[in-house]
């Protein structure tokens, strides 16, 4: 063993050759001297014919240990050594039976699992012996019967680990079938660590097969923890992981608390003090980013118990509130929904009641599928309302109930209520009455406000009381300071009817105003079920779930296979091959389920006694390497290494660049004839046949087009244009350039903008992002776009740009009434496969009407058209204003006003085009109205800011 690896050797005799290194050195060290060139005349090569004798000297230190080495790498090599070898641990002659757990617990030790398997499995081949393959997490359908290695192998590498528990004692009966009474040699169970439910069942009936040999694995179980129960509680969410116990070390692992988008939320610490089997650990969050969070794990989860997912119930519940008094817009505080609101708002989605009529709104407000239902002082319910309040409770959803007078006046039989109630109510000096308020007292352990402090200074001066029964005390969750109740609830079908016996405002009691009243109020949502209340149609039992995501074994969410099953919502479901942990409903809302539950245990192997020829073994670490091919290269390298010094002591090198100095420019042409040779082959050579591939020539590059696109670009960018649509009829395309052109000098003119030159785009190619505006001439004469250049402006219109459509014709005076001119239809043909939204005529306090001018009319060479835009959601507060703060530009502007004939101007600057009146101040306004279109364009909904609102009133004169 060297540093936990162990080495053998297949040939130890072998390195009986390292005691021949001696002999080796003493003969390396002897090398010829190196020869030395001189230079000298001829004369005296006859003075040195007669030379001395010459003795070798010795070889470089250096040299005789790289050869020295290289032999003893041989000797090595030819000795078949290898690392962490794999000990032969299968004896005797009968088949050899695995019995391989694959459930959760094996996905982070699955490798180790699986080498194990082979190297036993490749042993029992060597034998002769054949193998049965039993896993602990498949179906009864998987066959055990006893096949060759060969076989077993390939089953072995089809094998995954699963998100679910080991069925130990199903697979030792298959095991036992496919054995079918045959003489077991050796028994194997490569464990998980972990006990589980049928492990000592399991173990008899494999020991009833006699084996003469019996093998257990089993892993370290020191990091293995399971995720059991998340509790989104008012202050914090707390979630709760068990370990396996006994372990005398301690465990610490960041939890992480993740969005369905996988993204980070939060992070904590969950730490297992040595000795310890329970842990919690604890996001302090608010409850707002609480609601986000899709799944818990631990942080790199390597299998599916490290991780927790959460369904609707988890999340942000649905609370419809119905009062019995309208609400009071005057004095909100005298409201019976404002501090149920206020309280409820940080954490919940709030819907109100659009009607006054009950057997409406209550049907309408279940329809929106809340978790819970607030009735603030309701005392008579219609019987359609009450029905479909009673349907709710049933199918889950929670119901509370506020007194008040209308309900303490209520003489009939009430079925939503917990507790019968008494007629009439107790007030402080009345006849029912105590002679001071009466303080809360505290509560109970065992109800769900346990642990809320109520404050002294909260007092109840009136109250309704409940008729005293045997139960009354069981369905009491808070009670006064005497005794009587303040808060009952009674379990009715799968949800619950929670009553307060005082207003939901302070006039009954000042609870309302306290602290403790939010901390009851969520400590009620946060028990409901998110849409569970959601009324059913069809049968009353609920609809199974069909599976949506699922865990996979490492813990990653994954689509479903087709052996996985729908749910049954209302059945208590085991995890199975056909129901794995996962989501299953729809990405509309799906219920979670998870490997554990709150009271789930982890407990390691117990330790297997089974006769006496039995061994416990831990899996090893590591898979066999044989280092004879990796010693060879070396000494191969080290070869190559003597040969270069040989090289460099004997001036070899240096003779080889004479001689390729000498012979290098005759061996050129022959080079290039080569090099030529070869590329021919390639051009000529058929290609490598491959389906579905076709080799093409690369498309050309137009360098002068790409250049030219960018100094387009760059035109575009560098300064404000406006553009307009080349429609392909020259002289109307003239006419475009020309209007805005001189638009863009009277902007310049007037206005701190310095637009460039107007541009003519080709809606077909061109990128018209470049441009915050598009005028585009509509002529029947012209082509009509081709659907992909529609698309191209429809894309351009949903990115911020703005059309400005000028038709030509009769003028706009509405959509699809009356007779049309072929402009007009051309327009509609446009439109047709544009994604606009609705038009309306500008209204007068449009912010186009006060974008840079006060207008209220837009005039071109025309004045009888009106100009259209998007429609304008009116106000919330239905309130008048002189500018309307829409969120965003209109993306579309239609007129058949001729914006360009009035703005058209020559190079001189004159007029090319008359307008309809004879009036300068038409072709004036026209000019306005285009400078307000621009700024708008421009600058949005900048004049609809309330800063601007007096000198918009000053202006006005209103």
């Amino acid at each position: 063993m060297m540093g936990g690896l162990s080495l053998s050797f297949g040939a130890p005799l072998v390195l009986a050759g390292l005691l021949a290194l001696p002999v080796i050195w003493w003969l390396l060290k002897l090398t010829p001297p190196r020869p030395q060139t001189e230079a000298f005349p001829p004369l005296r090569i006859l003075q040195r014919v007669l030379k001395t004798e010459e003795t070798p000297s010795k070889s470089p230190w250096w040299l005789t240990l790289l050869r020295l080495l290289l032999a003893a790498l041989v000797i090595f090599a030819l000795a078949a050594p290898t690392l962490n070898p794999r000990e032969s641990v299968v004896t005797g002659s009968g088949p050899v039976a695995l019995l391989v757990d694959n459930g959760w617990a094996s996905a982070e030790s699955w490798n180790e699992r699986v080498a194990a398997a082979r190297d036993l499995i490749r042993q029992a081949g060597e034998a002769g012996r054949p193998v049965a393959l039993a896993f602990t997490a498949e179906d009864s359908g998987s066959d055990a019967t006893p096949v060759e290695a060969a076989t077993a192998l390939e089953r072995l590498g089809a094998a995954r680990p699963r998100p679910i528990p080991a069925d130990r004692t199903g697979a030792a009966e298959r095991l036992a079938t496919g054995l079918a009474g045959q003489p077991v040699g050796s028994l194997v169970f490569l464990s998980d660590g972990l006990d589980a439910a049928g492990t000592q069942a399991a173990i008899e009936r494999l020991q009833a097969l006699a084996p003469e040999q019996t093998l257990t694995y089993r892993p370290d179980i020191g990091g293995v923890v399971a995720l059991t129960a998340a509790d989104n509680s008012t202050d914090a969410l707390v979630v709760d992981a068990v370990r396996p116990a006994g372990l005398a070390t301690g465990f610490r692992a960041d939890l992480l608390a993740v969005d369905p988008q996988g993204r980070e939320i939060a992070r904590t610490a969950l730490g297992f003090a040595a000795g310890e089997a329970t842990a919690s650990a604890r996001f302090e969050i608010p409850v707002e980013l609480r609601n986000d969070i899709a799944r818990l794990q631990l942080d790199n989860a390597g299998n599916a118990a490290e991780v927790r997912l959460v369904d609707d119930s988890f999340r942000r519940r649905r609370v419809a509130l119905v009062s019995g008094e309208p609400a009071d817009l005057a004095q909100p505080l005298l409201s019976p929904l404002y501090y149920i609101s206020r309280a409820l708002e940080p954490f919940a989605d709030i819907v109100r009641a659009q009607s006054a009529d009950l057997s409406e709104a209550i049907p309408a407000l279940l329809e929106q599928r809340p978790s819970v239902v607030v009735l603030a002082d309701i005392g008579v319910l219609p019987e359609e309302a009450e029905d479909a309040l009673q349907a709710f409770v049933e199918n889950g959803g929670y119901l509370v109930r506020f007194a008040g007078p209308r309900l303490a006046a209520t003489t009939g039989e009430d079925r939503l209520v917990p507790v019968r109630l008494r007629g009439g109510e107790r007030q402080l000096g009345g006849a029912m009455s105590w002679s001071e308020p009466q303080t809360v007292a505290p509560m109970d352990e065992d109800s769900p406000f346990a642990g809320i402090a109520v404050p002294d200074d909260v007092t109840v001066s009136r109250q309704i009381l409940a008729e005293p029964s045997a139960d009354l005390a069981d369905r009491t969750w808070a009670s006064l300071a005497d005794g009587t109740p303040l808060v009952t609830a009674e379990t009715v079908g799968a949800g619950t009817i929670v009553l307060f016996h005082v207003t939901a405002e302070a006039t009954w009691s000042n609870l309302p105003i306290s602290g403790a009243f939010v901390e009851m109020l969520r400590r009620i949502v946060s028990q409901s079920r998110a849409e569970a209340g959601a009324p059913q149609t069809g049968e009353t039992a609920a609809e199974s779930l069909a599976p949506y995501r699922v865990l996979d074994a490492d813990g990653r969410l994954t689509a479903p296979g087709p052996e996985v099953e729908p749910l049954d919502p209302a059945a208590d479901t085991a995890i199975t091959r056909s129901h794995p942990p996962g989501l299953y409903g729809s990405e509309d809302g799906y219920r979670a389920l998870n490997l554990f539950g709150a009271d789930a245990e982890l407990a390691p192997l117990p330790d297997i006694a089974s006769g006496a020829n039995s061994e416990l073994r831990a899996y090893e670490s590591g898979e066999s390497v044989d280092l004879a091919p990796w010693l060879f290269a070396l000494a191969l390298f080290l070869f190559a290494l003597d040969a270069l010094a040989l090289l460099l002591m004997n001036g070899g090198l240096s003779r080889i660049r004479d001689t390729v100095t000498t012979r290098s420019r005759s061996a050129i042409p022959g080079l290039v004839f080569v090099l030529m040779t070869s590329a021919l082959a390639v051009t000529f050579a058929p290609g490598k046949a491959e389906a579905q591939t076709t080799l093409s020539e690369p498309p050309r590059v137009d360098a002068a087009t790409t250049i030219e696109d960018v100094e387009r670009a760059v035109k575009a960018t560098e300064t404000t244009h406006l553009a307009y649509v080349e429609t392909g009829d020259e002289a109307l395309d003239e006419i475009s350039a020309a209007g805005l052109s001189g638009l863009s000098q009277f902007i310049q003119a007037k206005t701190a903008l310095e637009p460039g030159e107007p541009m003519g785009v080709d809606i077909e190619s061109d990128e018209l992002a470049f441009y915050p505006l598009l005028y585009w001439p509509i002529d029947a004469s012209t082509p009509m776009p081709s659907e992909q250049a529609i698309s191209r402006v429809d894309a351009y219109m949903k990115q911020g740009g703005t059309v400005l459509f000028d038709v030509a014709g009769d003028a706009l005076t509405g959509f699809g009434t009356g007779q049309v001119s072929a402009g007009q239809r051309r327009l509609r043909d446009i439109l047709g496969d544009l994604d606009i939204p609705p038009l309306e005529p500008v209204p007068n306090d449009h912010v186009l009407t006060k974008a840079f001018y006060i207008l209220d009319s837009f005039p071109g060479r025309h004045s009888n058209s009106e100009l259209w835009v998007e429609s304008l959601v009116p106000d919330a507060e239905g309130t008048m204003r002189p500018a309307r703060g829409g969120d965003g530009v209109s993306s579309i502007m239609i007129t058949s006003n001729d914006f360009a004939s009035a703005w058209a101007v020559d190079d001189a600057g004159l007029f090319l085009f008359p307008t309809d009146s004879s009036d300068p101040m038409q072709r004036e306004y026209a000019y306005r109205a285009g400078v307000n279109i621009v700024m708008y364009v421009l600058t949005g909904n900048y004049k609809a800011d309330q800063v601007h609102v007096p000198a918009l009133l000053e202006r006005l004169g209103q």
